[in-house]
């Protein structure tokens, strides 16, 4: 291995350090996602680098970024060394190709979030959905009892209170009409 970087001149030898380090890097954050584990770590900022708002996993100034702008940069130099005689030209070509590696996770980044979906429960989801009676409702919000409603696909037990003059028994349907605080206001939907 020494032989082979022997015979090269520095700046070779320079783009052949930064693209096998920046793949080694990739190929351990590659591991690390597929496991689970978090490969941005160790580096946080006080300034916000984002392309696309307070929301977007997209930080521009990440180690992941770098990771990609130095496989670009690398890999384009010990491709087109010996293609592009002029190095200076050779360097802003592999600086080009860095950006643009940078650009393409940024897409698909963007296409990947995309296709998740939101699935966290919030309580105004609830108005105007059809619920089961699980405990009996007390009349006129003299109490609480519980419904079973469901939001998105999974059922959730809550707390209820009806401001009808009647308690809602055990097994009606009702009505979510409002809410207040963290408890649902019901009234029994009439068959």
């Amino acid at each position: 291995m020494k032989e082979f970087f022997a015979s090269m001149d520095g700046a070779q030898q320079f783009y052949w350090y930064i693209a096998i380090g920046a793949s080694v890097i990739f190929i351990i954050q590659t591991i690390m996602t597929f496991i689970g584990a978090d490969a941005d770590t160790g580096v946080d900022a006080d300034f916000d680098g984002n392309l696309d708002g307070g929301d977007s996993p997209f930080q521009l100034f990440s180690l992941r970024n770098l990771i990609n702008f130095l496989l670009g940069f690398g890999w384009t130099g010990v491709s087109l060394y010996n293609l592009i005689p002029n190095k200076i030209v050779l360097g802003v070509v592999a600086l080009f190709v860095g950006i643009v590696f940078i650009a393409i996770f940024f897409f698909i980044m963007r296409a990947l979030m995309k296709l998740s979906e939101d699935n966290s429960f919030k309580i105004e989801e609830t108005i105007g959905k059809t619920a089961d009676v699980y405990l009996t409702i007390p009349a006129a919000k003299s109490g609480k009892g519980k419904i079973f409603i469901s939001v998105k696909g999974s059922t959730h037990e809550l707390s209820a209170i009806t401001a009808d003059m009647a308690e809602i028994k055990n097994g009606t349907l009702v009505k979510v009409i409002g809410i207040e605080g963290d408890i649902l206001v019901v009234t029994p939907l009439s068959l």
